[in-house]
């Protein structure tokens, strides 16, 4: 497939901190991907280097085709992206604020259409005469969102969309990508809203310490990196328990004890033998897989409290 954006061997240094250690990256048109990691992985600084707002040390960056420095107005025109921050321009109406916006990328005023459609799409209709000042956070957002995509990007970059918004809103901007991404956008994802990605997203990187630490479709993730967890019922362990079965365990409650077990291989075997072998009866034993959140935490070493 054609590809959208091409990420290749991109570095970022602020001062000590490596933000980005050779990024490798390729997102193809009209995916939807998602894009993982805990805070300071270097999503953002991606984002800000696509987006032109910040250079990398080293590495190139296409967006549609286009080099982000070397054809920067080209790249940006192809490019739409929400950030994370409520950022808004206090003085002007909702309406003003998306026709000031579409002027910068030289859409005229035959688009009106589209910033109709925007607006009744995001359930701004009723607030396009309202002042910025005067809108809650949650429609704030929505007015990012579709200043994001006045100009009919090609991509569409959503960094942390839903973070703090409610409800109503997530699902009216869920509803409303997936209609952008059945008209062919190709839309890049970033959220710590796991399950979104898990019910969202083609494919899924996860990033941490600026590394790329996993890329794969949902499923190939999970088959390729997971356990999965063995709930355990037993009689007579004591105090001491096998080997195989403390290399495993992950928590213990009186006669109960947790395990992660590894895939395709003979783990649980091995455990329930060394019981076995100590005289140690099983008396219920349950067993379940990994979510995206149990794999992302595994990946990233993001311990539980």
């Amino acid at each position: 497939m054609p590809v959208a954006v091409s990420i290749q061997q991109l570095h970022k240094r602020f001062g000590e901190l490596k933000a980005l250690n050779g990024v490798d990256l390729k997102i193809a048109e009209g995916e939807l991907f998602g894009l993982l990691g805990p805070n300071g992985a270097g999503k953002s600084t991606l984002i800000g280097i696509m987006a032109g707002l910040c250079r990398a040390d080293s590495g190139v960056v296409t967006v549609m085709g286009k080099d982000v420095v070397r054809d920067a107005a080209a790249s940006r025109r192809n490019l739409g992206v929400v950030p994370q921050e409520l950022l808004f321009d206090p003085f002007f109406k909702v309406r003003e604020v998306l026709q000031i916006q579409a002027g910068y990328f030289g859409v005229d005023r035959r688009h009106r259409a589209w910033i109709d459609e925007l607006l009744e799409s995001l359930g701004l209709a009723d607030k396009a005469d309202q002042n910025m000042r005067s809108l809650s956070g949650g429609m704030k957002r929505r007015v990012l969102i579709a200043q994001a995509l006045v100009h009919k990007p090609r991509v569409l970059v959503l960094d942390e969309p839903t973070a703090g918004v409610d409800v109503d809103l997530r699902q009216i901007l869920w509803s409303f990508v997936k209609r952008l991404h059945r008209e062919g956008t190709t839309v890049l994802l970033t959220t710590h809203y796991l399950e979104e990605a898990e019910a969202l997203c083609e494919r899924i990187g996860i990033m941490n310490h600026g590394e790329l630490v996993a890329l794969d479709s949902r499923a190939g993730l999970m088959e390729r990196y997971s356990h999965y967890q063995a709930r355990m019922r037993l009689r007579g362990m004591g105090d001491n328990l096998p080997e195989p079965v403390t290399a495993a365990l992950t928590r213990r409650e009186g006669d109960t004890v947790w395990l992660q077990v590894a895939h395709n291989d003979d783990q649980l075997a091995t455990i329930l033998a060394a019981l076995h072998e100590h005289q140690i009866q099983v008396l219920e034993i349950e067993t379940a897989e990994q979510n995206l959140e149990d794999l992302f935490l595994e990946l990233t070493q993001v311990k539980r409290s």
